[in-house]
């Protein structure tokens, strides 16, 4: 229970943190991604929101760099909520003491919530709520939240927010599993997981949220239309308010290199070796594009061949992983 009072609550969209520059990249990408993280932090605590990271705060569970791991323990102070997503754990579904997303909680940098573990603070004289189902926890059918706003001694019904790490069936999100449903108890579904803004669905009571992530990761047609941005939640003696606030960003040419795949065909294998040196030029620390561009051109070559050129090309970009 947060005795503070609070304006509302900033959630914060999948940071994937991570040392390495991952592909199609131009940019520092691990600068890049801390300074949003960052500057959603400040926006939350110059504006009284609290800040709720919606799970992957790490693109990779574990061994992380120590650099990285400084930074976050200077950037995340005072109360932060999280829950944890698929990106923060290593093959189970659940966090361990290996996971580096367990430093920050076990040293108070971060609260993970749940059911049982919600937390509860005042906005605008009334109770709010937030609670969360972590990656692959089961979203409740029904939640009380009077147990946990009966110590607030405020006025109001209270705003009950759950917080998911889930594939939601959302329109424009086809791998969804989990079709959205009025939860009694629970005002707003806001999902993580999906890097993409995406329509708002209303079931009953519940309206169920995807408000994308804080950056574009990756150099799709979707992520191009996508504006990196956090979700503001506000609350008054009445109603509530959402509003979706743009984080500074560079134009999506200026951070992705484009795409590099030569149609070879029947031209010279001149223009195979012309791309590969064009990929070398821009070799990001994953060797993103590579297999692109290899199951692209390697049909002009015999099957044997191909066969060696991709099992190499897989064996180096897994085993760099």
């Amino acid at each position: 229970m947060s005795i503070e009072e609070w304006n509302g609550a900033l959630f914060i969209g999948d940071p994937h943190l991570e040392s390495r520059q991952p592909g199609f990249r131009k940019d520092n990408y691990p600068e890049v991604i801390l300074e949003k993280l960052r500057w959603s932090l400040d926006y939350a605590r110059e504006n009284k929101l609290i800040p709720v990271l919606l799970g992957d705060l790490f693109d990779k569970p574990r061994d992380n760099s120590n650099w990285l791991l400084n930074q976050l323990f200077q950037l995340l102070t005072g109360e932060i909520l999280t829950v944890y997503g698929n990106h923060d754990v290593h093959y189970q579904p659940e966090l361990t003491d290996d996971d580096s997303l367990s430093l920050l909680v076990n040293s108070g940098h971060l609260k993970l919530i749940s059911g049982d573990e919600p937390w509860v603070g005042k906005v605008a004289g009334r109770p709010l709520v937030i609670a969360g189902s972590s990656y692959r926890q089961k979203i409740p059918k029904t939640f009380d939240s009077a147990p946990h706003c009966e110590r607030m001694k405020a006025d109001g019904s209270p705003v009950v927010v759950w917080v998911t790490h889930h594939d939601i069936l959302i329109p424009g999100y086809d791998e969804g599993r989990v079709k959205p449903r009025s939860i009694d108890g629970i005002d707003l579904i806001i999902n993580g997981h999906i890097h993409r803004n995406l329509e708002t669905v209303v079931k009953g009571g519940t309206s169920w949220i995807t408000p994308g992530n804080i950056s574009r990761r990756s150099r799709s047609d979707a992520c191009r239309e996508h504006v990196p941005s956090v979700l503001e939640l506000r609350l008054d003696e009445a109603e509530y308010h959402l509003e979706r606030i743009a984080i500074p960003h560079e134009p999506f040419e200026e951070v992705f290199h484009e795409a590099v795949i030569e149609a070879v065909g029947n031209e010279t294998r001149s223009a195979f070796v012309s791309g590969l040196a064009e990929l070398q030029a821009r070799r990001t620390d994953d060797g993103a594009g590579l297999i692109e561009f290899l199951e692209s051109n390697v049909k002009q070559f015999s099957p044997q061949v191909a066969e060696e050129i991709m099992d190499l090309a897989k064996a180096v970009t897994e085993g760099e992983k």
